[in-house]
């Protein structure tokens, strides 16, 4: 069986948690945390809690085919996040801060 790498960037409240998940996962070959679309270049992490910022946290996760699927990533991902909650991963949650 041959094993081909592909990857995807699924956004979430939190990174830290999707990342730690996706660590310990058979099958995952390489979890990277940071930071999609917003209007900073190069942010970090105090400027996206600002809310000012527009990014999403994002996790990229690099998988082995022959070891685990897409469908099964989704799986994991959606166990751990709730796209119905803003700002929460799971336990963690992010405070919203004015200004």
């Amino acid at each position: 069986m041959s094993s081909s790498t592909e990857s995807i960037v699924p956004g979430g409240g939190c990174f830290w948690c999707s990342e730690a998940v996706f660590d310990r996962v058979q099958g995952v070959t390489d979890v990277e945390s940071g930071y999609c679309n917003g209007s900073a270049m190069n942010p970090s992490y105090e400027q996206v809690c600002t809310g000012r910022t527009g990014h999403v946290e994002v996790v990229n996760v690099e998988f082995d085919t022959a070891q685990i699927s897409l469908r099964e990533i989704l799986e994991i991902f959606f166990v751990v996040h709730d796209p119905t909650t803003l700002n929460r991963q799971g336990n963690s949650r992010r405070p919203l801060r004015a200004g």
